[in-house]
């Protein structure tokens, strides 16, 4: 048994479906899809465009609802949340990190990463020393009160995966982290995501296109139509 084997499972998903309407047309986008990822996997989620990959990592991440099926993160079922406990759910376990790192442009460095801290108790200073260890961690505590017009692409991404784990998620999110960047920045983004696996034993779950990114997971999934190819089971 892989240690990956051994661990217990963070995602639970079984029968998960999601359509979306399109004026009067009902298009599939996920159809009963099953998944198992460990705790402290880092997945990576592959497939062509249209394939469903964003919307699957969208429902893991509280940031969407089903159609149908099972969903349990942590032991929760996600799907029986009202929105405002989602939300409150997403903010303490889900660390985001997008393609296009969505930060704010007038913060600094440090204020983009402090952000997902001010809806909690914790002081003005102890936000601030737990921002600069995230920056430490993804190794810009010198560029902390830099803007992000101020820093490369791969410095921005890199201040973004601070913002992610600067909350100490249960989850980390990333959805093409490495789609808008050269292949130096990309490769040094890939090893900031690997040692938060491999060191601090955070839970990855990433969307990518690119077979080199994908190499990095510990495990890969392909989906294709909405179908996941690893998971086919007999429903007859």
């Amino acid at each position: 048994m892989t240690a990956a084997e051994a661990a217990p499972i963070l995602v639970d998903i079984d029968n998960l479906s999601k359509s979306y309407r399109r004026g009067s047309q009902i298009i599939p986008v996920l159809q009963h899809v099953c998944l198992k990822i460990p705790e402290g996997e880092f997945l990576a989620l592959m497939g062509p465009s249209g394939s469903g990959k964003t919307t699957l990592l969208n429902l893991i991440a509280g940031l969407d609802r089903p159609d149908e099926g099972y969903l349990r993160v942590a032991g929760l079922d996600i799907t029986k949340l009202s929105e405002s406990e989602l939300a409150h759910w997403r903010h303490r376990h889900v660390g985001f990190i997008f393609q296009f790192y969505n930060l704010v442009p007038v913060l600094t460095a440090l204020e983009n990463v402090e952000l997902p801290l001010m809806l909690s108790s914790l002081s003005r200073a102890a936000r601030r020393r737990q921002a600069l260890l995230a920056l430490k961690l993804v190794g810009l505590l010198d560029r902390q009160d830099h803007y992000p017009s101020q820093l490369s692409g791969g410095r921005q991404q890199r201040v973004a995966i601070a913002r992610a784990i600067v909350t100490d998620p249960t989850l980390i999110v990333a959805d093409e982290p490495t789609g808008d960047l050269d292949k130096a920045s990309a490769a040094d983004i890939l090893t900031l995501l690997t040692r938060l696996n491999q060191e601090l034993g955070k839970t990855i779950i990433m969307v990518t296109h690119d077979p080199r990114a994908a190499d990095k997971a510990s495990r890969i999934q392909h989906l294709d139509k909405g179908i996941l190819n690893a998971c086919a089971p007999d429903r007859t």
